[in-house]
């Protein structure tokens, strides 16, 4: 049996750069980092004493005789990829929902991708794990996904990742002293908005208007360093949330998809009480929001927010590991 740990991400600036139609002519970085929030996936070889031959348990289970009956996407092309003919057992656990802006996505194709190699007695590049996973979901399965949350599951860590032509990727683990890191963590809230989106649909639907939203992407892309020289400077910290509004401003009008009505009247409310800025995770429509607010002000926030879960957590710099090794048990 093996078992993978893989992170989710929180992507502060850069994103919608990291998609190949972008970056591959222009050019993209992203800045962003994983947290202590995780996506779980055990596997094993199937003993043949059961009717079926795999059975994959997420949020509903499949028992099917074939790979090519299992509905989950991820899994079935994952499989046929790695060439996997014995009968499988996976389970499928996280630490948060699904769908709501932290990269679950991606965690999963590479945590599975990273306990199947286990299970085969190989080791992997942190690089290579990303690149498999890229193929697969961009490739193969053809989602709207773009290239960060990839690399963030695999590598781990607080990073500018740099995307040039096809696959060359550039990732630059952010130094900062333990006291500046500490001082933005503890200025930070995730408020989960009550509700999942399929984040695709909406990536797809940018990735449309990429061609005529040229300015509002080279603002954005400039804006990863700017955020970087604010992190290694001695300025206020809340420098970094302003820019997070400004951030927020110019992807929310690349298309009417990315923010609804209720998730603007959450981030109005929030920033009344007292947040420099913030914005919504990942591709748009809902799922959690992260906000930038002085630690004494965020009791005020957090009223302002009633039935609104906020989820406490810390940034972590493992990357998808093996957690459980016995490949013959």
């Amino acid at each position: 049996m093996i078992i993978s740990r893989t992170p989710f991400r929180i992507s502060f600036f850069g994103g919608g750069t990291d998609y190949p139609v972008w970056y591959e002519e222009n050019g993209g970085a992203v800045l962003a980092t994983t947290i202590n929030k995780y996506c779980y996936i055990t596997c094993r070889y199937l003993p043949p004493f059961f009717e079926h031959k795999h059975q994959v348990v997420y949020s509903i289970m499949e028992r099917v005789q074939s790979i090519d009956e299992i509905r989950h996407p991820s899994v079935r092309e994952t499989l046929k990829f790695m060439g996997i003919a014995e009968g499988m057992e996976i389970h499928h656990n996280g630490d948060l929902p699904a769908r709501t802006g932290l990269g679950s996505s991606s965690s999963f194709t590479v945590g599975l991708l990273h306990a199947l190699y286990a299970l085969k007695g190989v080791m992997p590049s942190k690089m290579e794990l990303a690149l498999k996973a890229i193929q697969i979901e961009q490739e193969i399965l053809r989602e709207s996904v773009g290239s960060q949350d990839q690399l963030l599951a695999a590598f781990g860590g607080f990073n500018k990742i740099e995307f040039g032509e096809k696959n060359a990727f550039q990732v630059c683990p952010i130094t900062l002293s333990s006291n500046r890191l500490e001082l933005l963590q503890s200025h930070l809230m995730l408020i989960f908005t009550g509700f999942s989106r399929t984040a695709s649909e909406i990536a797809g639907e940018q990735i449309k208007v990429t061609p005529n939203k040229k300015e509002e992407l080279k603002e954005m892309y400039g804006m990863v360093d700017e955020a970087i020289n604010i992190l290694n400077g001695d300025s206020d910290i809340s420098d970094f949330g302003k820019l997070l509004h400004e951030s927020w401003q110019l992807k929310r009008s690349l298309t009417d998809k990315i923010s609804t009505l209720y998730i603007d009247g959450i981030y109005d409310a929030a920033i009344k009480a007292g947040a420099a800025g913030g914005k919504l995770l990942g591709a748009g429509g809902g799922g959690f929001i992260l906000f930038l607010v002085r630690p004494e002000l965020q009791p005020r926030v957090k009223e302002s927010l009633p039935g609104l879960l906020q989820v406490p957590f810390r940034f972590e710099n493992s990357g998808s590991q093996i957690i459980f090794y016995e490949p013959n048990g």
